[in-house]
């Protein structure tokens, strides 16, 4: 999802919490390699958000990296995003699917279930996306996001994302299913935490633990 010359393991993702401002992301993504960076509404209403997408899509594109939009595709429009994330029925992704082809990235959320994720795979999204946002309030990555994970890559193609813990040792964990993408909020964005460090951590423990994907 990036211009990134790191490609034979997992890679990381970044969700933007709230809480987070421009600057915090600027200086994550000058912390190594990004593959992506999602940025889900929340609560914020269109007006606000879209403000905030504005200021942060030049920061993420500028440093190769893909921006995507959760929550509203007005604003991934209108601010140049390069995907967008959605959580809808099968049937409805088929649509987004047909009608983004060949333009941005589709990516979908909001599986429980080895069911769900079948039936939303046949749409033929760009990525399945294990875990809810603003949910990693633990150390470790919720156990049936691992599994469910797990599962799907090494069932099928389309590119598995797991969402990790709070920690920054929790990338390993996500890592070792064979996920090609680990995302992580609060371990590069939470209280006292410098992002820039942060990110470079998790690509060195990436880099020195993360199963290299076969050619």
């Amino acid at each position: 999802m990036s211009a990134s010359g790191v490609s034979n393991r997992c890679r990381v993702v970044l969700i933007v919490p709230p809480h987070a401002s421009a600057s915090d992301v600027e200086a994550a993504m000058a912390g190594g390699d990004v593959a992506s960076v999602i940025l889900p509404q929340f609560d914020a209403d269109e007006r606000a958000f879209q403000d905030r997408a504005k200021a942060i899509a030049p920061l993420v594109q500028q440093a190769g990296a893909a921006f995507i939009i959760a929550g509203d595709s007005k604003t991934a429009g209108r601010v140049g995003a390069d995907g967008i994330h959605v959580e809808v029925r099968p049937a409805d992704l088929t649509g987004i699917v047909e009608r983004n082809a060949g333009r941005v990235i589709v990516g979908a959320g909001g599986m429980k279930t080895r069911h769900d994720a079948l039936e939303t795979g046949e749409a033929g999204p760009d990525y399945l996306f294990f875990g809810k946002f603003g949910f990693d309030t633990l150390p470790e990555p919720h156990p049936r996001n691992l599994a469910l994970g797990q599962w799907w890559a090494e069932m099928v193609e389309i590119p598995a994302i797991i969402m990790a813990g709070n920690t920054i040792a929790s990338a390993e964990k996500v890592a070792m299913t064979g996920a090609d993408f680990v995302a992580l909020s609060q371990a590069v964005f939470g209280p006292g935490v410098d992002p820039q460090h942060a990110v470079a951590q998790i690509n060195q423990l990436l880099d020195d633990k993360a199963p290299h994907f076969k050619e």
